[in-house]
């Protein structure tokens, strides 16, 4: 199914894109062969897509980094209020790049799967929250 797309500099369009990766992170466990980092890798994306599309909505411009660390802290100094519970996702950052090579860390469990998709359906919906509701 493929979705209007919509100019890169249009915040709808990242979230998305973070909406379909949260897909991805969410309901491959269904898809045989996917492995738990692959979906934590998108899970990571989803919270940065979302991140990016609040940032291009605040008007604010971001390097291109895959630290979501540093995206909150483009978000505070665009004076964005960023709630204990989305601060979570910097945790995410490790999934960006070790996650998804073979060797790189320690295998990734259910647990940790299922947390990783939950803080980035909090960060997208947050996101989300925002843009609709400005």
């Amino acid at each position: 199914m493929n979705a209007t797309r919509r100019p890169p500099d249009d915040p709808q369009e990242w979230l998305s894109r973070a909406k379909s990766s949260l897909a991805i992170a969410r309901e491959g466990t269904g898809i045989s062969g996917a492995r738990l980092e692959d979906l934590c890798f998108q899970a990571q994306q989803a919270a940065e897509k979302a991140l990016k599309g609040l940032l291009i909505y605040l008007h604010q411009s971001f390097p291109p980094v895959h630290n979501l660390a540093v995206l909150v802290s483009l978000l505070e100094k665009a004076d964005q209020d960023v709630p204990n519970k989305i601060r979570q996702a910097v945790d995410l950052s490790d999934y960006a790049v070790a996650a998804r090579y073979p060797g790189a860390q320690e295998p990734i469990t259910q647990e940790e799967h299922e947390e990783a998709v939950s803080i980035a359906e909090e960060v997208v919906q947050w996101a989300e929250r925002i843009v609709h509701d400005r």
